[in-house]
């Protein structure tokens, strides 16, 4: 149970970090492999892509 929890989050980090720098994979991984706690941290600090 937690373990779908833990995903869930970084699911849902990746898909707020879509319109980011690293994308949604890059916040995606970056949750798992740190902390989901991580990962929001790194989706605040980062700036938006350039168009």
């Amino acid at each position: 149970m937690v373990v779908i929890i833990y995903l869930c989050v970084s699911l849902l980090i990746g898909l707020l970090g879509i319109h980011r720098k690293l994308g949604f994979w890059g916040y995606f991984f970056g949750s798992i492999i740190f902390t989901p706690f991580v990962g929001l941290i790194l989706l605040f600090a980062s700036d938006k892509r350039k168009t």
